[in-house]
């Protein structure tokens, strides 16, 4: 079984794993943010009393670095003010629109021939539908699709690793076809010869629904292969994947083109094929509601923009009228703990986790035990460098491997002190760009 060294193994939790997907009818009003990925924010294309239809283009700036918005409804730009982003944790620009309940959309058109598409026309095509990593990081699809250096693999990548997170699971199960394709798609742009798909070894019947429909694929004999991972968390983080797959290193510093790979979640790989072939920009995405209080837990396609009360209250509420401590968008090791339910989902969110109970901890001085080093992923010393932090020796920090740290949390799941050393490093890595 393939895997790398390091690692934790947080409960699973995957209690919606069987949970088919289910569609959210849209909501009465959405919040679409106009910075939901890595790079420059976009700028309104619409104003205040607008009408939009569903697909619309209604954000966008020129930059090389960005990813224009759309509208998942149709109806009136009722504002364009400030909104609590779930990523940031502020008030950030945003548009809203109020639905108008007809979801009138922007004409479609298919693509028949669309495995004839040259790669810089599916770059474009991806741009125009403002797609970004799915994963969570939510970094321009289009810039990916474009690297500076020769790509000879491509990693699609299904271990989705989190506890509670089960939406890629589910979509591996229900849309094999649609994700070889994008697969298939992200090969032919990047000029890669080898395709592999990562799985974690407790996703049995996604590994094998994957597998049986390769034949149906474009994909010819020995140009993809399944990989069945160790289940271990951070397996889905990109590096660690090349690591466990093709045993090559990325560089301090460096990314996966460096060492001649593409990643790309299967969810993403989804959503290029969707816009390659019908012209479907990123209106809606597929995440998971869990945790140990809401009434119905399960994998939910909601469309961008729709507020967590909403989707909380659409799927029944919490259980006995419970009230949550802690509200997580994405997973719990390395996701945003929320302050208001009306923070709607963006591009990257990958799930909502509401749990009953938020344990207070003492933190308590480090007994030099060695096991937040045992589990780094990336072999750093996590205590040393938070010490040096807080000494403010940000220099030394930045030596020790500040930067090389993925903010994965496995040290500070680890700790017996309950230190928050990765709380520290993100402070660390805020102080050293300062600098």
């Amino acid at each position: 079984m393939r895997s790398f060294k390091g690692g934790v193994h947080p409960p699973d939790e995957k209690i919606t794993s069987e949970k088919k997907i289910e569609e959210l009818p849209p909501p009465e009003f959405v919040v679409i943010f106009l910075s939901q990925h890595t790079g420059a924010p976009c700028q309104p294309l619409v104003k205040k009393g607008d009408q939009v239809k569903k697909g619309q283009k209604i954000g966008d700036i020129d930059k090389p670095v960005t990813a224009p918005v759309h509208s998942p409804v149709s109806g009136k730009v009722k504002e364009i003010g400030m909104w609590d982003h779930p990523v940031f944790l502020k008030p950030m620009p945003a548009i809203i629109i109020e639905n108008d309940g007809k979801d009138e959309e922007i004409e479609y058109k298919e693509d028949k021939n669309w495995l004839d598409i040259p790669a810089e026309e599916i770059r474009k095509r991806v741009r125009e539908a403002g797609i970004v990593g799915l994963g969570g990081a939510a970094f321009p699809t289009h810039i990916k699709l474009n690297p500076p250096k020769p790509v000879d693999t491509v990693i699609i990548n299904g271990a989705e690793c989190e506890p509670y997170l089960t939406a890629d699971d589910r979509l591996m199960r229900e849309y094999p076809e649609d994700i070889l394709n994008g697969a298939y798609l992200v090969k032919k742009t990047v000029g890669a010869n080898k395709v592999f798909i990562g799985i974690e070894d407790n996703k049995p019947k996604a590994f094998e629904e994957i597998k049986k429909n390769i034949s149906n694929s474009p994909f010819k004999d020995g140009e993809i292969e399944v990989v069945k991972l160790h289940t271990k968390y951070p397996q889905g983080s990109e590096k660690h994947l090349i690591k466990a797959i093709l045993n090559r290193e990325v560089p301090s510093g460096g990314l996966p083109f460096d060492v001649g790979v593409v990643v790309q979640n299967v969810g993403t790989c989804k959503a290029i094929y969707e816009a390659v072939r019908y012209g479907k920009p990123l209106i809606e995405r597929v995440l998971t509601l869990s945790g140990n209080i809401v009434k119905n837990p399960g994998n939910y396609k909601v469309r961008i923009g729709t507020t967590a009360k909403y989707i909380i209250e659409k799927t029944g509420g919490f259980m006995d009228n419970k009230e949550p401590q802690k509200v997580i968008f994405g997973g719990p090791m390395m996701g945003i703990a929320q302050y208001t339910l009306n923070a709607p989902v963006v591009k990257g969110t990958s799930g909502i986790i509401v749990l009953e109970e938020a344990p207070f901890y003492r933190t308590l001085p480090c007994i030099q035990c060695g096991r937040c080093v045992d589990v780094c992923p990336m072999g750093l010393s996590p205590t040393l460098i938070a010490r040096n932090v807080k000494m403010k020796k940000i220099e030394l920090a930045v030596e020790l491997g500040l930067f090389d740290c993925i903010e994965c949390g496995s040290c500070s799941y680890i700790c017996p002190s309950r230190r928050p050393l990765v709380e520290m490093i993100k402070y660390g890595k805020q102080e050293a760009k300062k600098k």
